[in-house]
Order: C-alpha cells, then structure tokens, then sequence
C-alpha cells in the first residue's frame, strides 16, 4: 500500500489543477485535542497545529492528528523551527504538509526539502517501523511513496526573507509560499500593524511573484476584506482566524451585551 495521497498538495498545485480554488483554514493554538476535534467538522479545508507559539509538543501533536483524522479536513503542522530532526519527528508522526517558519534563503528552503525526503533525494531518517506515518510499516509502499506526497511550504516573514523570495521559489520542491504578516510588518518597522500601507505593498507584490512562479501563495489574516482581496489577487491557503481568536472574540462579545465598558475594540488589519 503506498503513501496516502495529500489531497492539499494536489489542491494548491496549479499545475494540477484547472481551476484551483483558494483552501480556507483555521489555526490551532490551544493545543488540545477536543478543541481541534470539534473544529475539524466545521468545514475548513485545513488545520494548522502550531508547534512555533503554542504549547504543543509531539505528544499534543499526535493527540490532535488522531482527533482530526475521521475529518475531511487536512493537518498541517509549524514546527518551532524547521530544522531536519524536528521535521523527521512530525512526519513520522503521519504529517504530509509542513509549514516552515522563518526561512530567508533559498539554501534555507534547499535544506528543509531535504529534511522532508527519504534518500537519495534528501536526508530524512529510515523509522518507518516506529511510525505511525507508514501504519508501523504495515503499508509496504510507504517508504517508496512517501517523497511525493509530501508538502512543503515555506514561510517567509521578514525583510531579508522578501529581499530572497525570487530564489526560494526557485527550489526544487517548495509547493507554496506562506507570508507571515506579523512578523513581517515587525520586520519593516511597523509592530502590530500588518494592514499598514507599505506592508499590504510588500504583500502583494509578494503573491503576484509567488503566482507567476507556479507556486501556491499562502497567508494568515483575521480581517475578511484583506483576506478576500489576497485570495482575489491568487492565493491558494488562506488562513482565515485562530482557535484561540474565535473563543476570545466571542466571549469578549458574550460579556459585551452584559458590560458594554468589556466591549472589544478590534484592530484594523490583525492577523490574529
């Protein structure tokens, strides 16, 4: 039996597909299994289990993975940092798509391909027996299959990551290219303001050369009108919200009509 096909590669691939439709998610940041269970039925096309400003672990991880799995909806997990030992661990723990933060070179991207692929096309380690990737290597196929169908997306998020975006597109094995708005409005001098002018500029240059490259375009925005003009401008994951924004904003709303001086005031442009 081989490698389980990723449904999410094929999706952002435009390659691959005639008329691809932007995939809409959610993050998980609560790192619990009931939680991610019950936003799993709720209809978005993937989950991201944050592993870089989370409290998950590889236990929590795992927990959430098995909580998700009866759903037509597809896992991705950020690690804390992409090096090769982490990326080994979560794709033996049955990922198919990475999001890799902070990468701002094309040898950075290069070598989290690598990590991603069995040899001779890259590094990753020979544990299939332990892995609930392969079903403990009850899928025979797995090793022989696995490369293809895994995802790799790399997040660039700072100056210096724009400054290198025409070479990490040129990796071989790079999906998608995920913009971190937060950071990256840090970055240019502007903390906390994502929506600011000359951020939105940097954004969407970004994803007209992430188009016009063949890649899929990705990003995280909590305000619809900016997310809706990223998808029209051609991205392909769009994350839309958070787990840990959903339960602040609606509880914040539910003790407003009680204590209307508790009203939220929500920030223009936030990815959060």
């Amino acid at each position: 039996m081989p490698a389980p096909i990723n449904h999410f590669k094929r999706a952002i691939n435009p390659a691959q597909t005639i008329s691809p439709r932007a995939q809409i998610g959610l993050w998980l940041g609560l790192a619990n299994s009931y939680t991610a269970e019950l936003l799993a039925g709720a209809g978005f096309d993937w989950l991201l289990i944050d592993g870089e400003h989370s409290p998950n672990d590889l236990r929590t991880i795992l927990e959430q993975l098995q909580a998700v799995a009866p759903y037509p909806t597809t896992p991705i997990v950020r690690p804390a940092w992409p090096d090769a030992v982490r990326i080994k661990q979560i794709l033996d723990l049955g990922v198919q798509t990475i999001l890799a933060p902070m990468v701002e070179t094309a040898e950075q991207a290069a070598a989290v391909v690598a990590a991603t692929r069995y040899p001779p096309q890259g590094i990753r380690g020979v544990g299939s027996p332990l892995a609930r990737a392969s079903q403990f290597n009850r899928n025979a196929d797995y090793l022989e299959t696995a490369n293809e169908q895994i995802c790799v997306l790399i997040q660039i998020e700072t100056a210096t990551g724009v400054e290198h975006l025409d070479a990490i597109l040129k990796v071989e094995g790079v999906d998608g290219v995920f913009i971190g708005p937060a950071d990256l409005s840090a970055s240019m001098g502007y903390l906390n303001n994502p929506g600011h002018p000359q951020v939105q500029a940097v954004i969407e240059s970004c994803i007209g050369k992430i188009v016009a490259a063949g890649k899929a375009p990705g990003i995280l925005i909590g305000n619809e009108q900016l997310a809706k003009r990223y998808i029209e401008l051609g991205a392909l994951f769009v994350g839309v919200g958070t787990d840990t924004g959903l339960l602040l904003k609606s509880s914040a709303e539910l003790i407003g009509r009680y204590k209307t001086e508790l009203t939220p005031q929500e920030k223009p442009g936030s990815v959060y």
